[in-house]
Formats: C-alpha cells, sequence, structure tokens
C-alpha cells in the first residue's frame, strides 16, 4: 500500500522539510458566536482545537517566534529552517476580513515562512475572502483546510456541524473556479456517533469526487469540557479501539488516488484534556502498530509543530 505523503509533499514542493507552526489569529466559529448555534461542535474544545498554539494575547509576529522557539527545542541541529504558518485555531476566514488579510501577511513576513495554512468552515468563505484568498495563493503556497467530517447529514447534524452537504459542494466548486493554486485539505473523522464503517469511508469517497487535494483523517476522540463529552460519560457514545482505527485508515489509503496528498493518520489530542480513546496519547505506539499491520507504507503523521 502506497500513498502520498505530506512529507514528501512538502519536500518535493519546497526542497526540504517543512515545519508547520501553529497560529492564533482571535477568530470564533458561526456555531459559538450564536450566528448558528452556540457551544461549537461537540467535539470541540475551548481552544477551537488549536490548543497547541500560541496566546492569541500576543501579535502574529510574536506567535511565530515564539513556536519557532519550539521548534528549534526539538530539532536543535537543523538550520535555515522553513515554516508553514498554520491559522489554526476556530474558522480563520470568519470575523473582520480585512484585519484576517493584514493578519495572514503579517504571518507571510516572518522569516523562514514559506507558506500559509489556513483553517476554516466552507460556511465561511464570503466572495470578499475569495478575492483575498486568490491574492495570497498568487504571491505564497496557500494551503486551505475545510472541516467537512463527514458525509453523513444525521450525523453532521448531531455534531452541530450547521451547515449542509451542498455548503461544502459549493465552497469547493468556488475554490477551484477562483483559487484555482490553492492546495485544498479536507478533514474527515472517523468515529463519529453512530456511524458504520460504510459511513466513514462515504465520506471518504465524497470528498475525493468534489475535487480535494489532500486528505486529513483523525479518529474522534472526547476531551474535558466538552458536550461530548456528557454524552460519552452517559453511555451514549462509544470511541474506536486503536485496531479498529487503523483498520479503517488502511481501507481508507486503499481509496486516494496516488495525487492526493494524505496529510495526517492520527491528531494530537492534549494530554490534559483527553478522555478517551487513551491509546491516541502514545504516538509512537500508534506509527508502530500500523507498520505492523501495512509494513509496506511508511506512516507520516503531522504534528502541529513540525
Amino acid at each position: 500500500m502506497s500513498y502520498f505523503s505530506v512529507s514528501d509533499f512538502y519536500k518535493q514542493k519546497f526542497g526540504s522539510k517543512v515545519y508547520k507552526i501553529s497560529i492564533d489569529a482571535g477568530c470564533t466559529c458561526p456555531t459559538r458566536d450564536g450566528s448558528k448555534s452556540t457551544g461549537g461542535c461537540i467535539f470541540c474544545s475551548a481552544a477551537g482545537s488549536g490548543d497547541f498554539a500560541a496566546s492569541r494575547t500576543l501579535s502574529i509576529s510574536e506567535q511565530i517566534e515564539e513556536a519557532k522557539k519550539r521548534v528549534d527545542s526539538k530539532f536543535p541541529k537543523k538550520q535555515n529552517k522553513k515554516y508553514i504558518a498554520y491559522f489554526q485555531n476556530f474558522t480563520n476566514t470568519y470575523g473582520d476580513e480585512d484585519a484576517l488579510y493584514k493578519k495572514y501577511m503579517e504571518a507571510l513576513s516572518g522569516q523562514g515562512v514559506v507558506g500559509l495554512a489556513i483553517a476554516t468552515r466552507p460556511d465561511c468563505i464570503s466572495d470578499k475572502m475569495l478575492n483575498y484568498l486568490e491574492k495570497l495563493s498568487r504571491i505564497t503556497y496557500l494551503q486551505l483546510e475545510l472541516g467537512f467530517q463527514t458525509s453523513n447529514e444525521k450525523t453532521a447534524g448531531y455534531i452541530n456541524r450547521c451547515y449542509e452537504n451542498k455548503v461544502y459542494d459549493d465552497a469547493m466548486a468556488r475554490l477551484k473556479k477562483n483559487v484555482p493554486a490553492a492546495h485544498i485539505v479536507t478533514h474527515v473523522i472517523f468515529g463519529l456517533p453512530f456511524e458504520t464503517e460504510a459511513d466513514m469511508l462515504n465520506s471518504v469517497d465524497y470528498v475525493l469526487q468534489r475535487g480535494t487535494d489532500g486528505i486529513k483523517f483523525t479518529v474522534l476522540y472526547v476531551l474535558k469540557g466538552t458536550k461530548l463529552e456528557k454524552d460519552y460519560c452517559e453511555g451514549k457514545v462509544k470511541v474506536l479501539e486503536m485496531e479498529e482505527y487503523l483498520e479503517l485508515v488502511r481501507k481508507a489509503l486503499e481509496k486516494v488516488p496516488e495525487d492526493i496528498v494524505v496529510h495526517r493518520f492520527t491528531g494530537d489530542p492534549p494530554k490534559s484534556l483527553i478522555i478517551a480513546p487513551l491509546w491516541t496519547t502514545n504516538k509512537k505506539l500508534v506509527l508502530n502498530s500500523f507498520k505492523a499491520l501495512s509494513p509496506a507504507s511508511h506512516f507520516v503523521a503531522e504534528h502541529t509543530d513540525d
């Protein structure tokens, strides 16, 4: 089983390893501020899935420097590092669009920053933002990450996604037409409540058919302080065992064409917040287990700061 890993993709594009560093732009989400709902998606932490980013009280430039220090502490021998500034927390095209564009440009001014990754929702890309994204794509590498999670609309309702699949379809079509240089990554979660294996693999088929350039897989995990925690503790929700999850990933990879970049196989849940499944905190075990399951492949996992 072979696949196009994000590590190989970045090395091919930039000629060397690239470190992805998390940035907090100070955004919120339409499922939090009341415009569509409150509380956010049921699995999302108070930090908006950006638990490893620097404090939003710092400027974008200051956050980048803090993130670089973390990278240097892990990889002190590597010089002249290249970085992608990852606007990760919450919905990073939602809010004051002019102010957001200035923050994107500020991030690009950081030494060694060779591109941007912007995490957002398909329902939060206005025509004005589309124009800004097109401008960015002409001056730098631009990666747009869309939180889709599932093609099962019943599940989407349960997790409080608050948009229909057709909204994702429309966003993909608009991005492909107006920002053709952008690399679009779609997030898919395995193990969402009440989903069958067929549901999960159908989600993979769905995003591939809509033209995603890359895909991120992660397993559903339960964090303290989320709506999912309540449902899990009441026995309404079960989580996947590691073997179940890895088998799902293996089957999903069989569907992914060789030109589609696989950006992630497993997330990095914050250890201070994780309730279940606890095996997700042992990334080395997960990687080694996948290698044993599929020895012909090489397993590359993304970290928030590499």
